[in-house]
């Protein structure tokens, strides 16, 4: 099956605000978790068993994120694949980050995950393969050319969210060295609000080719 007729056979089509709201949720909760970690700490005593700040707000993260399945699940009907993928990871990385007290393993975890739908999506094309609809469970419909080229686009600009975060996360953590909190509250910051303009800019940028490729579905 390819992405165009995966796109066409989609059981029923989302709610753009529902869907927004789900995967930006979990971050937001990771951003002001982290900023305000150590009133929460205070405020409720048991966060403060999971360590420092970032520690606190990784570990209300993998709850937001559970939280943000669950409601898909119930929502929508279905677990959307990149979501689901995303959020195997935050639980295994982030659940090392706690329990090593290391805020390496959760940092690396969009390195992780753009790397993967990166490679999965460039790695399909070489087989034939346009994995794009699958992987965003696409609610639009192209032809075949606008599935490859958007695929190839796509693939790149993970490898790049990829090698953006590796960059930011180990500069900052050198460049603030030896303040730790000055490091981690520069990487959040960045990873809520660079990385997530970053990619609202990318998505516009393709709506040009999206339009040009778009095909109408047709009713089964």
């Amino acid at each position: 099956m390819t992405a165009e007729t995966h796109g066409k056979t989609a059981a029923h089509k989302e709610n753009p605000v529902i869907k927004l709201a789900l995967e930006l949720g979990p971050l937001l909760v990771f951003f002001f978790a982290n900023s305000y970690g150590e009133r929460l700490a205070k405020a409720y005593p048991p966060l403060a068993s999971l360590g420092g700040p970032i520690f606190i707000a990784t570990g209300l993260f993998m709850a937001a994120t559970v939280l943000s399945l669950v409601v898909s699940k119930i929502v929508m009907g279905k677990l959307p694949i990149m979501p689901l993928v995303s959020g195997v990871v935050v639980l295994a990385f982030g659940g090392l980050s706690i329990w090593l007290q290391n805020e390496t393993f959760i940092k690396m975890k969009p390195t992780i995950i753009n790397t993967l739908f990166g490679v999965v999506l460039l790695g399909g094309l070489l087989f034939g393969r346009s994995l794009l609809g699958y992987v965003f469970n696409s609610a639009f419909q192209l032809d075949d050319e606008g599935w490859t080229k958007l695929t190839w686009r796509w693939g790149f600009f993970f490898l790049f969210l990829a090698v953006l975060n590796e960059v930011v996360w180990r500069g900052a953590d050198a460049h603030f060295l030896p303040d730790a909190k000055a490091a981690d509250d520069f990487w959040v910051t960045f990873k809520v609000w660079g990385t997530m303009p970053i990619t609202f800019l990318f998505t516009l940028s393709q709506m040009p080719l999206i339009m040009k490729h778009q095909v109408e579905a047709k009713d089964d």
